[in-house]
């Protein structure tokens, strides 16, 4: 596997460790400082105490419910519902924690708090435009917020508005020249556009400012491996696996280095890593099949790829990949069903040269 192939694996990982906006600070003020009616104010300073103490205990569903209390004693008070929506965030419930974001919004439109919280939601729920305009809005409304400059150039990325994330992490960086996030971030927009060396640049900057952050030598490693400095590149992984060693992500992406080496068992040993960490992790189940084909050992093979076919059903490649380790083994009959269950595979997600290429062993066997 050459160089290029694999670091687009690589890259695919530094979406997801790259995207990690700061979460919305904003239920700690809801539960302690909320201006109460006074007709209410002894019932509602009551269940306000209860539910900053469930808080404390982690029981926000509990927490949840006397809000919801408070709330109904004081209708136009926009931080109990922020509060309420904070923590159905915390507790993934994002779609919930939009509509209370939406209610506080409607009590105080011109908080910036809140604007935040709900670009945090919507981003969640992969709603990237109206997360967008809720950042937007938040920039807006406070200038000197850099969190909200990166969450919309988060959104943007993903919305593959390149030079609109750049300038949204520019602004940040204008604002706060420390921000390892905002260089980190911006990095990824140059790896996309395929601007390795500023890329190169960028990210040694962010490594500069978080000496201890993996996330940062990830994409800095892409990046070197992409300008074609290969043992750079290896080196900012292997700072990435010290950093985070429990982190199966970092070892699956040394694993695809060393495999495109041709290091077959130090990419063994760091996808057993991985998985030693993360079970189910699917690729790098594959990825030890694959080095168990090349190795001929047939036998493997076949354990590892029906393990890969029992964590993900529809991987075409693992059907025709076990096919090929038990067509090896003289298993014909076993390994015509796999070469078919590829073919059907294939066609339902319309990859049409995985369909040659079933077709073909299948005819190869008949």
């Amino acid at each position: 596997m050459a160089v290029q192939k694999q670091s687009l694996l690589v890259f695919s990982t530094l979406l997801i460790a790259g995207f990690a906006v700061t979460a919305p600070q904003i239920a700690h003020s809801a539960e302690t400082s909320v201006e109460v009616n006074p007709e209410n104010s002894s019932n509602l300073d009551s269940l306000l105490r209860k539910g900053r103490e469930l808080v404390d205990l982690g029981d926000y569903g509990k927490a949840i419910v006397i809000y919801q209390q408070a709330a109904r004693l004081d209708t136009e008070n926009p931080r109990i519902f922020s509060g309420i929506g904070y923590l159905e965030a915390r507790q993934g419930n994002y779609k919930a924690a939009v509509e209370f974001y939406k209610q506080a919004i409607g009590l105080q439109p011109n908080n910036a708090d809140f604007q935040y919280a709900l670009g945090y939601a919507m981003a969640n729920l992969q709603n990237y435009p109206a997360a967008a305009a809720a950042y937007r809005r938040a920039a807006q409304l406070d200038r000197k917020n850099v969190n909200a400059l990166i969450g919309l150039g988060v959104v943007l990325f993903q919305q593959k508005d390149y030079s609109g994330a750049f300038k949204a992490y520019q602004q940040a960086i204008a604002l706060d020249p420390k921000s390892w996030q905002a260089y980190s971030s911006m990095g990824l927009v140059l790896i996309q556009q395929g601007n390795f060396p500023s890329a190169v640049n960028v990210l040694q900057q962010a490594a500069e400012l978080a000496p201890k952050q993996a996330s940062i030598q990830l994409k800095l490693g892409t990046a070197l491996l992409r300008s074609g400095n290969t043992s750079e590149g290896v080196a900012a992984f292997e700072e990435a696996a010290k950093l985070e060693p429990r982190n199966p992500e970092v070892q699956l992406e040394i694993g695809e280095i060393l495999k495109s080496q041709n290091d077959l068992n130090g990419a063994l040993v760091a996808y057993q890593r991985a998985i030693a960490v993360r079970p189910n992790l699917v690729q790098a189940h594959a990825a030890i099949g694959e080095i168990q084909l090349e190795k001929q050992d047939f036998i493997g093979a076949i354990t590892t790829f029906r393990r890969v076919i029992g964590l993900a059903p529809d991987r075409a490649e693992a059907y025709y990949n076990l096919g090929t380790a038990l067509k090896a083994r003289d298993r014909k009959s076993e390994a015509i069903q796999a070469f078919q269950q590829a073919l059907d595979t294939y066609r339902q997600q319309g990859e049409n040269e995985g369909v040659q290429k079933a077709e073909a062993a299948l005819k190869a066997l008949n």
